[in-house]
């Protein structure tokens, strides 16, 4: 495809709502009702609907720095591609194998490379940059909860 096609923005919208969902896919749904969860845990259905808006937003914003980079694979865009990787993970950790420790440690380092990402597109293109700022909110209040299910589920 080519730099300026049409399809470009929809397929960068698309690439991290088919990782997430292939992640929910193989992470195999929810807690079980056994779980004990921490204070100010939103309902079920608030998940799918946030994460999806956040990953809609996490690809305009990579295909901003795409758009406007000269390489496809600049420093900010391996920042994007490693922790859209580490994204993908964090469910099957936490939802599969129930690893509730190892998943907080994962999503510890999702939030690191989110910040990460942050810096290097908001060099490149503030609006790209901010695009991100709600996705590491998310993932700040998602390390909360993890914690919370860790400590609660022992």
């Amino acid at each position: 495809m080519k730099k300026n096609s049409k399809l470009m923005p929809v397929v960068f919208a698309l690439i991290p709502v088919a990782v997430g969902g292939l992640s929910a896919l193989l992470a195999g749904g929810n807690l079980s009702s056994d779980y004990k969860t921490p204070p100010l845990n939103p309902p079920d259905w608030v998940f799918p609907v946030v994460w999806n808006i956040l990953y809609i937003m996490i690809g305009i914003a990579s295909y901003i720095i795409y758009k406007e980079s000269e390489c496809k694979f600049n420093d900010a865009l391996k920042t994007y591609w490693y922790q859209l990787f580490v994204n993908f993970c964090w469910p099957i950790v936490f939802f599969r194998f129930h690893y509730f420790t190892a998943a907080a440690i994962v999503l510890g380092v999702l939030i690191l490379l989110i910040i990460a990402n942050i810096i290097e597109f908001y060099k490149l293109n503030k609006t790209a940059g901010l695009l991100l700022v709600p996705y590491l909110a998310w993932c700040l209040f998602a390390l909360y909860l993890n914690v919370g299910v860790a400590v609660l589920n022992k």
